[in-house]
């Protein structure tokens, strides 16, 4: 039987954007590996439209290799949703997401598949470290994996990327949930919460610059985990209220006593400042965080494609049309 006609064991999906220095490094360093591991494979590159020659290269050598495969957005998709995209059009038993920087060491990957063999249906790997990030990422991880994994819908592992093996029931049940911002690591949390670690430190990116914002990225990211898998915000909103309208009331009552004993209440102009200003901020800020739930209400009831897909190449039975019958619309491609 020909490669062609033949489902491939495993799958590798790998988002990508504005990254061409990248390919044919990870290209070099993974298929030697997948070769003598698992031989029957197909590597998915998931290609956001790049302003550098990213489609080009890409192109080159899915051509010299039948197991690679790519997916052409025709408009940004973002990495999460190119991500699931991949996912959705992959064959593979088994299917192993990950990134092109080779900050995720592909050396781990002959480890999750002999422990996918062993009967193991969820492998991820987390970092023991995260070296060449800056301290504003770190910082802003820190906060949106404690705050997650404290008071989100499943407990998410701390100091984990996409970097995983899923077996095909894994990723079955994840593709069956249709929410329209994606979040892989809330949406396996969700469905599969007994997960195999792999332990590693994490090197510093060897070539280029991360195209996640310095200052902003992990921040994005923790706000779409936190405000699409908890509840939380909204439930700090009713406890402030409660405790601002009896810090209130504590106040209103002792005027009130100092008045009906005639004691002397100095005259209050900065006093009332401060709590009027104080109030008010409180209150732009539970405007903002109920903001935040309604406008993902506001995205789910549109129901737009999660990805158009331009081109492909090496893919069977991939409709150019099927993403208008795909839930969702995903910008943004940051991850903690």
């Amino acid at each position: 039987m020909k490669y062609s006609e033949r489902l491939p064991e495993v799958s590798i999906v790998v988002p990508i954007w504005n990254d061409s220095e990248n390919i044919l490094p990870f290209v070099n360093s993974l298929l030697p590996l997948l070769n003598k591991c698992a031989p029957e494979y197909e590597v998915i590159f998931c290609a956001d439209p790049s302003s550098d020659d990213t489609e080009e290269r890409i192109r080159e050598v899915v051509d010299q290799n039948p197991k690679l495969k790519a997916i052409f957005f025709s408009a940004r998709a973002g990495q999460p949703a190119s991500t699931l995209a991949g996912l959705h059009h992959s064959s593979g038993s088994a299917v192993i997401v990950i990134d092109i920087d080779l900050q995720d060491p592909i050396e781990l990957i002959p480890m999750m598949i002999e422990r996918w063999r062993q009967g193991e249906h969820l492998i991820i790997p987390r970092r023991t470290s995260r070296s060449g990030e800056p301290a504003s990422k770190k910082a802003t991880a820190a906060i949106g994996y404690y705050f997650l994994s404290k008071f989100g819908q499943a407990p998410i592992p701390r100091n984990t990327g996409d970097f995983r093996l899923m077996d095909k029931s894994v990723l079955q049940r994840v593709l069956n949930l249709n929410e329209s911002h994606v979040f892989l690591r809330g949406l396996v949390a969700l469905t599969d919460q007994n997960p195999v670690y792999i332990d590693f430190e994490r090197p510093p990116r060897a070539i280029g610059q991360t195209k996640y914002n310095r200052w902003f990225g992990g921040i994005k990211s923790g706000l779409n985990g936190i405000v699409s898998y908890s509840t939380a915000l909204l439930d700090f909103l009713l406890i402030i209220g409660i405790a601002m309208a009896i810090l209130s009331f504590g106040f209103g009552a002792k005027f009130a006593i100092q008045k009906l004993t005639g004691n002397y209440i100095p005259p209050g102009d900065a006093q009332l400042f401060v709590m009027v200003t104080f109030i008010g901020g409180m209150q732009l800020i539970g405007l903002g965080v109920i903001g935040l739930y309604v406008g993902r209400i506001f995205e789910e009831t549109k129901r737009r494609p999660r990805w158009f897909i331009r081109d492909h190449m090496g893919l069977k039975n991939v409709d150019l049309n099927d993403s208008l019958r795909t839930r969702g619309a995903v910008l943004g491609n940051e991850s903690l």
